[in-house]
């Protein structure tokens, strides 16, 4: 079969779907009587009677509606996907709205998507840094960045960074005086400092994992707050324990500020995941972005 096929069922698709071969040549914007030979050769090239005419009416005979059920979608997703490709082939332009939390936007977003602002002139970006778990399609975000673990079921998801742990960190002088926790119920002994997300009431329970067994601890302290350097400079100060992503705790590990605790029960979890409710007509901005923050590692 010629490529010529592709275009005349296309014709026999709107003059099903119109019943008239007169209004189909004007959406079409060709003559009735090209239109009727169109589909006289399409009938004679696979053999088979698509149309019933009658003077009034036009209307797909049992193997004509056949051919429609099993060619339409077909036709329109291709459409649908010749669009995008022409999208694509176009200068990215307008506005990608992105809800991150302030870790994901520093070390991730911001790093892999500034280039992006310099190479494109026309393209923008409106990033939400949030602890929030927001409802991005109710808020127009076009995607939202989170946790592996925290990203709804029904949404595309991809990650855009390594795997994550989460490690227990003190001072020296904090564990001269308090003892090292050897367990992490030992922690219900010490001064904590807790983190409370936004949409919930209670701090974050400390989650811990070794040779496949799971605990969960609800810590005590005198210090709340969401902040990492806060927290950072809480810890360094004595005043407690805290519970942070390694990202942000490593370098403050390697500077030698503050030492491990319970490291071998610190198990590895989904890193962070960009995710978007549809993979369907995405513009080429958008498409830049998701190819710029995927992880290749």
């Amino acid at each position: 079969m010629s490529e010529r096929i592709y275009d005349d069922i296309a014709a026999f698709i709107l003059v099903a779907r119109e019943q008239s071969f007169t209004r189909a040549a004007v959406k079409m914007g060709v003559s009735q009587s090209a239109l009727s030979q169109t589909i006289r050769n399409l009938e004679e090239r696979l053999q088979m009677r698509l149309l019933s005419r009658t003077t009034r009416k036009v209307s797909a005979t049992e193997l004509g509606e056949r051919l429609l059920e099993a060619t339409e979608a077909r036709l329109e997703a291709i459409a649908q996907d010749l669009n995008l490709l022409r999208g694509l082939a176009e200068a990215p332009s307008g506005t990608i709205r992105i809800s991150a939390s302030t870790l994901a936007t520093e070390r991730i977003l911001w790093p892999k998507l500034a280039p992006l602002l310099t190479r494109y002139p026309d393209l923008r970006l409106d990033i939400d840094s949030n602890a929030a778990l927001v409802d991005i399609v109710g808020e127009r975000f076009d995607a939202g960045v989170r946790l592996g673990e925290q990203v709804d079921k029904d949404m595309i998801s991809i990650p855009i960074g390594p795997r994550e742990r989460m490690r227990v960190v003190a001072s020296r002088d904090y564990l001269r005086r308090r003892g090292t926790p050897r367990h992490p119920r030992d922690l219900t002994g010490h001064d904590c400092i807790l983190v409370r997300m936004p949409t919930a009431q209670a701090p974050l329970p400390w989650e811990f994992e070794k040779n496949g067994e799971k605990i969960n601890v609800r810590v005590s302290g005198r210090i709340v707050c969401n902040n990492q350097e806060v927290r950072a400079d809480a810890v360094r100060r004595g005043l407690g324990l805290a519970w942070m992503m390694q990202d942000f705790a490593l370098p403050l590990l390697e500077d030698g500020d503050l030492v491990p605790v319970l490291d071998d029960w610190s198990g590895e979890f989904p890193g962070f995941h960009l995710y978007y409710p549809s993979r369907r007509q995405h513009s080429r901005a958008f498409a830049l972005v998701i190819d710029a923050l995927r992880w290749r590692g």
